[in-house]
Order: structure tokens, then C-alpha cells, then sequence
């Protein structure tokens, strides 16, 4: 079985080595990288007329970029295009093996060139690794133009790269590439001669899969697809979901992200955690996450769900499922499916109650029957020329002049008066709550002398 991984390596292929990403030992990924913009799928919000990227890749933009985006979107293809508008020289660098001596290496060279007249395209990916002694060792050389620098992250630059550097960058932010965008990436390579070139044929089923398993990322479905393609080969036959499924290390989910099982699935996993059963949970959480759905998508269901299933019968469940959903933001997958199965688990185990649903319920449904009655006077708002005059806000009662820290006095509309909204169950914190609330009624309800 062969895993679903790219490895690294494949993303620094020079522009001067193009001719040999052709050759059958490259990967497919390498092979079918965009030569121009017109192979260029996606980003249409960065490439069009005029812009300063589309004017960088056509030669006549100067100021250096910070690539912002998902892996597979195009960061490195960007940086080789820049690279091939004016002939510039291209160097290539990952922030996870290079230090300070290998960029101070590269920028000598750098001015060495560019007294004959060549500038340098210097693209560094993963630059959110750089420490900021390295980061500042690139100011001088961005500064005074002597590199022409493309930095590539995975991670929001305005948290990890230093400001001086921010400043001296144009920030452009990648998207996942789209359904169609993976579509056609995955056509093409089947059809181009630097590709698959027709040697195979694959079924319409077998592309919708592999844009499922992409994620949005261009690189993984040509991964998926050539590994795949190597058995089909083998066997004389199309490209199918079974081909996929037997040449991968997990098999295809059948699960569509915009049919009825989406639907299904993602509902089986809401009511598996209110039900409190972790492991079913997980089951579902496995199945979507090993079809590709968007781990943002997850992460608010599983926000919404702490506030209406669980509330404050655990007060914490909101507080992981928000920062479920900050780590899935920032580290992105796979990463981030440990942070969203620790949630998962955390809610699905957590005592629930809908009492602070109920309560919103009962109070929006009393609103829509018209019991909306005027604001009491004491509690309205003083702060006005002629609001004493109108007598508002006199008789309040200030809560923290009393040892106590509650008073007797009349919040709600007279219409409401006495109404219980807020019903606690006995289930978790709420068990607390509910003793504590019925003492605060009391002394709030109480008839002032």
C-alpha cells in the first residue's frame, strides 16, 4: 500500500530544471507543474487584470510577496512563474533545513549576480519556521531589491513573521482550490503528454473521489491519481473508485459533501454527541474527516452544539469547542483532527442540557406574542440632559452597594413579571445552578418595603 503523502522535496524544482521534470522518474506533481498562467487553476481573485501578482508573473511587478494559503494552491508554482517572466535567477529555500548561513549564502550570490544585471528570485517556503534572526537576516537584501523575495506559509503571517518584513511585503492570501478547480487539474494530467498521456482512462466516479480526498489540494489528488494510475496500468483497466480504494491506504468513504449522505453523516455525528456516545462520535468524525470535509465546517458544529446541547451544564465545552475551531484556523490539517476528536470527545461526555436553548425559545416566542412592554423607569438610562426630568433611572438600585451584591427590584417588563425562562436541569454544573438561581429569584422577587 502506498501512503498519501507528498514529500518535500518536490517542491523546489528550479525553473532552470524544467526540461527534466518531464522525465519519467519526476512526480506526477512535478510534471504537470503549470508552465504558465494560462495552466493556472484558481486564485482568480489574485490573478486578475492588473493585479500586482498577474504583473509580478508578467514581468513588470517589483515588490516581494508573502504567499498566504493551504499547501497544494500554487505557492511554489507562483514563485517559479515569477521567476520565468524576466529570466530572473530563482533560488529556492526551506525554512525547515536552512539557516542564517545558507541565506546570507544565497543573498551574496544574489549580489553577485546582480552586478552583471540579473536579479534574484529568492522564494523561501514554510517561512512562518524561520526564527527572527533569520527573518531579519533578509531585510537588507529586500530592502535595497537585491532579492526579489516570494515567501510561501501555511500559517497567518501577521502572527509569525516579524513586522519589519510584513512591511516590506505585498501579503496575498491563497484559497483551497474549488471542486472544479481539483476537476480539472486531474483531467488534465490524464490527458497531457507530460502527464498520464491517455495511457489510461478514468471514470467520472473515480475523479469525484479524488476531489473529495484532495481536500482542495492540487498536489494530493495527482499523488492519489498517479499512484492509482500505476495500477490501473497494471491490470488494463480505467481509473475507479476501487482502483483508488486498493491503491491507498484508506479506503474512499462514500460520502458526499453536497448529497443526501453529507447530510446523513454530518447528523449522525451532531446526535451521536448529544446522545453522549464518544465512540460513535468518533466513527463519524473519522468518516468525515477521511473524506475531505472542511475541518471549519466541524469545528462550528461542534461550537453550536456546546451552546445548545450542553450549555451550562458544563461550562467548559464551549470554551474547547472554540478553541477546537482556533487550532483548526491556525495549524490546519492533518494536525488539526487530534484538537477536533479531543473536542468531540470532551462534548460527547460532557452532562448536556438545552435548558439555555429552552429558555432563548420561551423568551423569543413571548416577544412574537407582543409581550414587549416598556423598560421599567429605574432601570433606564440616566445619562442624558432631561432624563431625570422624565424621571429615568431614578430608584435604581445599585446591586454593589449591597453586602450582598443583589437587591430587590423590578428588571423585566410588567408584562413578564415572574416568568421563569432559564429552567436548569439537575445534570453537571447546572445542579448548582439551580439552587443558586432559586435564591436569586427569591431576593430579586421580593416585594421592597
Amino acid at each position: 500500500m502506498v501512503s498519501l503523502v507528498v514529500m518535500s522535496e518536490s517542491l523546489f524544482d528550479l525553473p532552470e530544471d524544467a526540461a527534466h521534470a518531464g522525465a519519467a522518474g519526476a512526480p506526477l506533481a512535478v510534471r504537470m507543474r503549470p508552465a504558465s498562467l494560462d495552466e493556472v487553476v484558481g486564485q482568480g481573485h489574485l490573478l486578475g487584470t492588473g493585479s500586482p501578482l498577474r504583473r509580478m508573473v508578467e514581468g513588470s511587478g517589483a515588490a516581494s510577496v508573502i504567499l498566504y494559503g493551504p499547501p497544494g494552491t500554487g505557492k511554489t508554482t507562483l514563485a517559479s512563474l515569477i521567476s520565468h517572466a524576466t529570466g530572473r535567477r530563482f533560488e529556492a529555500l526551506s525554512a525547515l533545513s536552512a539557516g542564517v548561513k545558507e541565506v546570507r549564502a544565497v543573498i551574496d550570490e544574489a549580489r553577485r549576480a546582480a552586478v552583471h544585471g540579473r536579479q534574484t528570485v529568492l522564494f523561501i517556503d514554510e517561512v512562518h519556521r524561520f526564527s527572527k534572526t533569520q527573518q531579519d537576516a533578509l531585510l537588507a537584501a529586500v530592502e535595497n531589491r537585491v532579492v526579489l523575495l516570494v515567501a510561501a506559509t501555511t500559517e497567518n503571517p501577521s502572527f509569525s513573521v516579524v513586522a519589519p518584513l510584513l512591511s516590506r511585503s505585498l501579503i496575498l492570501a491563497l484559497q483551497p482550490l474549488g471542486s472544479d478547480d481539483i476537476r480539472e487539474v486531474v483531467r488534465r494530467a490524464v490527458r497531457d503528454p507530460r502527464g498520464l498521456n491517455g495511457v489510461v482512462a478514468i471514470d467520472d466516479d473515480a475523479v469525484e473521489l479524488l476531489v473529495q480526498l484532495s481536500a482542495g489540494d492540487a498536489r494530493r489528488a495527482l499523488t492519489a491519481l498517479e499512484v492509482a494510475a500505476e495500477t490501473a496500468t497494471g491490470v488494463g483497466e480505467a481509473i475507479s473508485v476501487e482502483t483508488i480504494e486498493q491503491s491507498l491506504d484508506r479506503a474512499a468513504v462514500r460520502y458526499d459533501r453536497d448529497g443526501d449522505q453529507h447530510y446523513d453523516v454530518v447528523s449522525a455525528f451532531i446526535k451521536s454527541v448529544r446522545g453522549s456516545d464518544a465512540d460513535a462520535a468518533l466513527h463519524y468524525l473519522a468518516r468525515m474527516l477521511t473524506a475531505g470535509e472542511d475541518p471549519r465546517f466541524i469545528a462550528r458544529r461542534l461550537m453550536i452544539l456546546a451552546s445548545e446541547d450542553i450549555g451550562l451544564a458544563d461550562p467548559t465545552a464551549l470554551t474547547t469547542a472554540v478553541a477546537a475551531a482556533q487550532t483548526v484556523a491556525l495549524i490546519g490539517m492533518p494536525e488539526a483532527q487530534l484538537t477536533l476528536a479531543h473536542a468531540t470527545v470532551h462534548l460527547a461526555t460532557a452532562p448536556k442540557s438545552n435548558a439555555v436553548t429552552t429558555a432563548l425559545d420561551a423568551a423569543m416566542s413571548d416577544i412574537r406574542a407582543g409581550k414587549a412592554g416598556l423598560v421599567p423607569a429605574p432601570l433606564r438610562d440616566g445619562h442624558y440632559s432631561g432624563a431625570e426630568r422624565l424621571g429615568h433611572a431614578r430608584g435604581y438600585r445599585y446591586p454593589h452597594d449591597d453586602p450582598d451584591g443583589v437587591v430587590a427590584q423590578q428588571y423585566p417588563p410588567d408584562e413578564i413579571v415572574g416568568t421563569d425562562y432559564y429552567r436548569p436541569t439537575r445534570h453537571g454544573a447546572e445542579r448548582d445552578i439551580a439552587g443558586r438561581l432559586e435564591r436569586l429569584r427569591a431576593i430579586i422577587r421580593r416585594k421592597r418595603p
